[in-house]
């Protein structure tokens, strides 16, 4: 006997619709490490190019030629690398270090079976994660004071160690929703397995849940420390010596010609651009590579 398997043996019989597989490739993600990666290695130099043929445009109205300001900037070079960009480049590390560490003190917070822990983290979290960067970093330049005594010894507080605390509460924030979402996303089935195995709460959380959620949190961790590196120029409105605020300095220095605007300020979108595009290219790596199976 031969069994007739509709759609099979024989045309179906039914109109309804087919659900076609999901496939997660064909929908953008959106984030700022995936904006950023999107783009080709060449696309800086194509973006570079309008900013380098304008100061063709304004030769003519004075006598500082385009080879006077590039000549400018190649006499400052080694001073915005070492004692610019580089420090803009600390002030992130620092920042993410605090960030992170506080910001998974804080995502552990959220799913405490304490009410008033959960709360506060959670309003914490709310807080940071919904206010503007800029009205954190003067609150905390104004907030803090520019030296403490501790057991008589006054240890100075520098404007960028502000800088580096105003831009890990944000941070911390985001991390801890990162946290606190990568804990969540483990099928509760894990859970009342490892109960029923006699394991208390913080075994399984500390052997079981987070060993899984360290693969899921590396990419959107990665995602805001690129952000985090972008952001720091804001530290030149508060008056910290960084890239921004010694490329200003140096046009100052250099009589503030027109002509050096666009290439001092064009070498810095370089540099960021090259120190944050390779590492949003690994955030797509790596999220491709660590994406949940379906």
């Amino acid at each position: 006997m031969v069994t007739r398997i509709p759609g099979i043996t024989k045309p179906t019989a039914t109109d309804l619709p087919v659900l076609k597989p999901f496939l997660p490739r064909a929908h953008p993600v959106l984030h700022t490490s995936a904006w950023l990666a999107g783009f080709s290695p060449w696309m800086g130099l194509v973006l570079f190019l309008p900013l380098m043929l304008w100061p063709f445009a304004s030769h003519a109205a004075g006598n500082f030629t385009i080879i006077d300001a590039f000549g400018t900037l190649w006499n400052w070079v080694p001073f915005l690398l070492k004692s610019g960009f580089l420090f803009n480049v600390i002030i992130s590390v620092f920042a993410m270090l605090i960030g992170t560490i506080a910001g998974i003190v804080l995502g552990l917070g959220q799913i405490s079976k304490i009410t008033i822990t959960r709360r506060i983290s959670w309003f914490i979290t709310q807080l940071f994660r919904n206010s503007p960067w800029l009205v954190l970093l003067f609150i905390v330049l104004l907030a803090f004071p520019f030296e403490i005594t501790v057991f008589g010894v006054i240890i100075m507080i520098p404007d960028w160690m502000k800088a580096v605390i105003g831009l890990s509460l944000p941070i911390m924030a985001n991390i801890s929703e990162i946290v606190r979402g990568a804990i969540m996303s483990v099928p509760t089935a894990q859970w009342e397995a490892a109960e029923s195995l006699a394991f208390s709460r913080q075994q399984i959380l500390w052997r079981i849940i987070l060993p899984q959620c360290f693969k899921r949190m590396i990419p959107p961790w990665m995602n805001w420390y690129a952000i985090l590196t972008m952001a720091t120029p804001l530290c030149s409105l508060l008056g910290v010596e960084e890239i921004i605020t010694l490329s200003r300095q140096a046009m100052e220095a250099e009589n503030n010609h027109p002509e050096l605007l666009v290439p001092f300020y064009s070498f810095a979108l370089g540099l960021f651009f090259i120190y944050c595009y390779p590492i949003a290219r690994m955030t797509m790596y790596l999220e491709r590579r660590y994406a949940v199976k379906i």
